[in-house]
């Protein structure tokens, strides 16, 4: 009689407890999964998953401390083995795009099917790149061109997105120097090169091109 596989170990990362919560309920009902830990931010986020090691870490896109992006670093720069599924409210291919370049295994938005949740973390765990159905096509399409050769949105590196989306809510430059933890200079540099990348000339176009384009809430 063989031994049934060990179940994958999952942690939850969000900013609001009862969306873990919720979470943590449904893949409960899963038995091949098991939720070994939660939490809120990204400093949290990096503790945790230093102490429990799990298998598939499902990390919202935004949260307080920064992003994503910055757990997506610290993963790479710490050489933690284990495979990202970003879960998000933003159904735009540039937030999938960043996040897997920047490492994540998987995109999903959060207005997907429960089967679809629990597919993607099989998927990732299993060694799979997964991105949500409805974003594939457009997010394949924009990977394999070359950023010199995108436009727009896509033409922005990811740290550069993460400016444009900071500053787009209404946060002054010190603040979004501090959330992507650096020094107000290069925050400065990045905005100047995304506005010349997107042609934008003052702070209003800037709000206006990310409403625009689905970049802020």
């Amino acid at each position: 009689m063989t031994e049934s596989a060990a179940p994958i170990r999952v942690v939850l990362i969000d900013d609001h407890a009862m969306v873990r919560e919720a979470l943590s309920s449904v893949l409960k009902d899963d038995a091949n999964i098991q939720v070994v830990a939660q939490g809120g931010d990204t400093a949290e986020a990096i503790r945790i998953l230093r102490e429990s090691k799990p298998d598939v870490l499902v990390l919202d896109y935004n949260i307080p401390g920064g992003s994503a992006l910055q757990v997506l670093d610290a993963i790479q720069s710490l050489e933690l083995d284990v495979a990202v599924l970003v879960l998000t409210v933003h159904e735009s291919s540039h937030y999938a795009v960043r996040a897997l370049e920047a490492g994540a295994q998987g995109f999903l938005v959060k207005s997907s099917a429960v089967e679809e949740l629990l597919g993607a973390i099989r998927a990732v765990h299993a060694g799979e790149i997964y991105i949500t159905p409805k974003l594939s096509s457009v997010v394949l399409d924009q990977l394999r061109k070359p950023r010199r050769d995108r436009v727009g949105v896509a033409a922005l590196s990811a740290r550069e997105l993460e400016v444009l989306r900071i500053l787009a809510s209404g946060i002054g430059i010190k603040e979004a120097a501090r959330q992507i933890k650096v020094s107000v200079s290069t925050a400065s540099t990045y905005r100047a090169r995304l506005m010349k990348k997107l042609n934008l000339e003052s702070t209003s176009d800037l709000i206006r091109f990310a409403l625009e384009n689905n970049l802020v809430t």
